[in-house]
Order: C-alpha cells, then structure tokens, then sequence
C-alpha cells in the first residue's frame, strides 16, 4: 500500500485513518479494541483521537476514546505498529483549553497518560486560540518536540489566513512548524477548503487530514430520505445534505461503486484521497463490516472518468 508523508515531517501513514470519536461515544471498549485490532491487520496505521472526545456523551468527562486507545496499547503491545494523533484545544471543563504554555504543558502529560505511552507521533491543536500569541503556542511545541514527547505537530480548524501567519511565525523564529491541517472536507463539503485552504497547503507541502470525509455518514447512501435520518446517532446531522445537490452526488457514487463492484463510501474516500495534496480522509467505524468497506478505498484505484464524473456532479 502507498504511504504517504505527513507534511515535510519524515512519518509515513497509509492514505485512511481511522477516527476515535467513536470509542467510548458509540462503541464500547471491547469493540474498539476489535475494530482497532482489524485496522492494524488490514495493513492500516494512522488513528487519529482528541483529549475531548467524547465529552458531548451524557456522564462522560473528556479523554474517553484516548483511555480506550492507551487501553488497547498496553494489552496488545502495537505500539510501533501505529502513528498515533492526537489534539489539544478544545474546552475539558474548568477552564481547561487553548493554547497558552501552561495549558498545553498540562494537557499533554494527561493525553500520554491516558494513552500511557511516552510519545505522540501527531500533537494537534483542535481549534485556533486568539488570546494566546502564536509564538507563545508554537515555541511550546517545539519544546515538546525537543523533549521526545511529541513528534510532529498539526493544526486543526484554523482560518487560512491564522494558519498562515502560524507558519509564518514558525519560519520566523526557527520554530517547528505545523506540518499537517485537518479541515472538514468530502464530496459534498468541498467549497471551503477548495477556495481558501488547496493551494496554501499545497505551496508550503502541509500534509492534508480531512474529518467529516463522509459527510456524518450521508456519502455511504445510507440516509436517502428523512426517514432515514433516525438510523443512527449522527442522522440529525445529515438533513442539509438531503437536497438537489446530495442527490445528485448520490447518483454517481451509486454507479461509480457498480462499476467497480464496491461501495459509496470507498468510493466517496477514494475520491478525496486520489484529490491532488490530500495525506489521508479520516472516517470511523462501529463495526468490522464498515471498517472493511471504508478499508477498500485505499485499494481502489479510480479511473480518470470515475473521478471526473464525482467531480462534475459534486461540483458547487
């Protein structure tokens, strides 16, 4: 399988990660092991996680699917055989979030003590922080580099312009630079990163991790209609995607993945992996079927008229 690096950091992934929101929010730990476990065996090894997931679950605290992850480390010994991602940022409750030094110094020793492992391949700051400088934020990193606890650093929800003037700040005072950016992007949710993030990240060789690269699920055809909206957990957030546009991307997705005998959603993750600039979609999985039909993506080899015809009819 082709690797692919992670902005100019030197770390190779596989072009799919997998993504840990889903443990400890719809799956348990038994099956997150499991599903962790068929990855690996897959010949995958990029999992990306954040210390707030899953926060947003009635009872839970934050650092659920981190805890599921060092869990599954510690019992199976599959350290080296995976690229680990992580993020920082986000609100944990009492105060604790942003950028400054002191926060992400704290942060990042609970983070490898929930994943109890000594380094993180990929630290990520979750969303942009206004009220910390950036040389403040960068130069923290770049110790943390220096220290051996993390490897490489990325950004994730950043405004192009912001994210821009971070990599400035970074040349500017010899700082580790964000190597990769994690902007939502799919086949229906194109226009923002297309615009404002392609060429930016393109120009300065940072390495692009996309979320939502399924549009919450609607780019498997599984929600064709309202109804279908009470199929799962993420249902209410596939409604906007129910219009003429959708529709349309549905279409070619359904005889894209007849021609080559697969399904919309490898074919949805094909297409934005085959996308000039793009490291690697993340999507999640809460079974091994799933995590199988998202895994074929990286095999399936679209052809020039394939990838025109999903083009053309997810254009905006």
């Amino acid at each position: 399988m082709e690797k692919r690096e992670l902005g100019g950091s030197g770390i190779q992934v596989a072009p799919f990660c997998f993504g840990g929101n889903v443990f400890g929010w719809t799956v348990d730990q038994k099956v997150s092991f499991s599903l962790l476990d068929a990855f690996i065996d897959a010949g995958f090894d990029f999992v990306d996680t954040a210390d707030v997931y899953s926060k947003w679950v009635p009872g839970n605290t934050g650092g659920e699917s981190e805890v599921i992850i060092g869990n599954w480390l510690k019992q199976g010994g599959k350290r080296d055989k995976i690229i680990l991602a992580t993020k920082v940022g986000k609100p944990m409750g009492d105060g604790k979030k942003g950028l400054s030094k002191n926060y992400i110094t704290r942060a990042v020793e609970d983070s490898l003590r929930r994943l109890q492992t000594d380094y993180i391949d990929l630290y990520q700051s979750h969303e942009d922080d206004p009220g910390t400088p950036l040389a403040e934020t960068m130069a923290t990193f770049d110790n943390l580099i220096k220290q051996g606890k993390v490897r490489t650093i990325g950004a994730s929800n950043y405004g192009a312009d912001r994210f821009r003037e971070a990599l400035q700040v970074s040349k500017d005072n010899g700082l580790a630079r964000y190597e990769t950016l994690q902007p939502e992007y799919n086949l229906y949710d194109r226009e923002d990163y297309e615009r404002q993030y392609e060429s930016l990240c393109r120009e300065n060789t940072v390495g692009v991790i996309t979320y939502y690269s399924l549009a919450s699920g609607f780019l498997t055809g599984k929600y064709r209609s309202e109804d279908d909206l009470s199929k799962s957990k993420r249902g209410a957030g596939v409604k906007k995607y129910l219009d003429g546009r959708g529709y349309k991307i549905l279409a070619a997705l359904d005889k894209v993945a007849e021609e080559y005998n697969t399904t919309p959603a490898s074919v949805a993750l094909a297409w934005v992996m085959a996308r000039p600039g793009i490291t690697a979609p993340i999507a999640s999985a809460t079974s091994i079927q799933q995590l199988n039909d998202l895994a074929k993506a990286a095999r399936l080899d679209l052809g020039a008229e394939a990838i025109e015809l999903l083009t053309t009819a997810s254009s905006y």
